[in-house]
């Protein structure tokens, strides 16, 4: 453990604040959390993070239904309720079923202390049907995560034919520039190249570094992109690969301790969540 910690010295002796993780549910059963959302607190105890944000998307169908995304909410409540020293909660919505997913983030963030919304594949974020889950999102002052990709893999784009790129994020950030988006996972997303290019000159998009890719200059790239005042980190469950780049990572220390912080998201974080 002592070897770990010397290795990671830089996650042990400053704030570390992961805007991407997940819980999982049993066998589509969405009442029942798996054990292994669990294993977060052990991987967070040895890599010294402080705090997660969790969230829990309804991956396994294309049009997931208002009662399956309040359900999997429901199922974050509960976990952040039970952990709140160490969790705060995003909204997973399908912006397809407009006035639910409008009320069901309003009253996430209002009645249970959600700090940011999360929408998946099932609308490219471009769409207008996501344009009223913004101007909420604004309204409540809250980010919201966009899952996103820029993938040629056949496979993929089957699974998920709205899957969004930079560019689409990029569309929707300067038709909202009040709103704060996230583009996740750029470590997880295909090209991350192409979609860090897309959104470098929208001030309003941030970026995460989760995802198992590490390619080399991933984060050197990302940074001379859009600084270190727009990347977050988070690690969509990639630990080890995460930490990696960060320790890596060929940037200033001080720029290093700023993403780990989330430094730019703190008003987001004050007073939420407990």
């Amino acid at each position: 453990m002592k070897r770990i910690k010397d290795k990671i010295s830089l996650f042990y002796e400053n704030p570390v604040i992961s805007w991407h993780e997940h819980i999982w549910y049993e066998d589509k059963d969405l009442t029942k959390i798996s054990k292994r959302s669990y294993e977060h607190f052990e991987n967070m105890k040895i890599l010294g993070f402080d705090r997660i944000v969790i969230s829990r998307p309804v991956v396994y169908e294309r049009h997931c239904p208002p009662e399956n995304f309040i359900a999997a909410n429901e199922l974050v409540k509960g976990f952040v309720s039970e952990f709140k020293e160490k969790t705060y909660a995003a909204a997973f919505v399908n912006p397809g079923f407009v006035r639910e997913s409008v009320e069901e983030i309003e009253r996430r963030v209002c009645d249970d202390g959600f700090v940011a919304a999360k929408l998946m594949h099932q609308y490219f974020v471009d769409d207008p049907v996501t344009f009223p889950i913004v101007e909420k999102c604004i309204e409540l002052d809250i980010p919201i995560i966009l899952h996103q990709g820029h993938s040629v893999d056949e496979e993929t784009l089957t699974c998920q034919p709205r899957l969004s790129d930079g560019a689409h994020i990029a569309n929707l950030a300067r038709r909202y520039p009040e709103a704060t988006l996230v583009m996740a996972h750029i470590g997880g997303g295909g090209d991350w190249q192409w979609s860090i290019k897309a959104i470098a000159d929208c001030p309003n998009v941030f970026a995460d570094i989760g995802g198992s890719v590490y390619d080399r200059n991933l984060m050197e790239e990302a940074y001379r992109y859009i600084g270190a005042d727009r990347l977050l980190f988070g690690t969509d469950g990639m630990y080890s690969s995460c930490v990696g780049k960060m320790v890596g990572a060929k940037i200033p220390e001080e720029d290093k301790k700023k993403i780990l912080s989330g430094a730019a998201f703190e008003r987001f974080l004050e007073g939420k969540g407990k």
